[in-house]
């Protein structure tokens, strides 16, 4: 089980231009713009976990993105996994 990042439609602000999660994310296309409801997505099988997106949007005080557990399956769970150690979220 490990964490991804899970935007909340309802706090997210990229309709207003914010676009600091997307920006800052370091892994290709995992976080994108929904162009139909003007919201950050995050692609989960593509989200390391590394939670720099929660740390930028937690800045602005948006606070719109949490980390959640993932089980082995691809199911997001309603709680918090185990952190990545530095450096674990990008070993192959």
């Amino acid at each position: 089980m490990y964490n991804v990042a899970k935007v909340t439609d309802e706090k997210c602000v990229a309709k207003k231009g914010c676009r600091l999660c997307i920006m800052y994310c370091p892994e290709a296309n995992c976080l994108d713009l929904n162009v139909e409801k003007q919201v950050a997505e995050v692609i989960i099988n593509r989200c390391k976990g590394c939670e720099l997106c929660k740390v930028v949007c937690d800045a602005a005080k948006h606070e719109a993105i949490d980390m959640v557990a993932v089980s082995a399956d691809g199911t997001l769970m309603n709680k918090a996994g185990e952190a990545a150690g530095l450096g674990q979220a990008y070993q192959g």
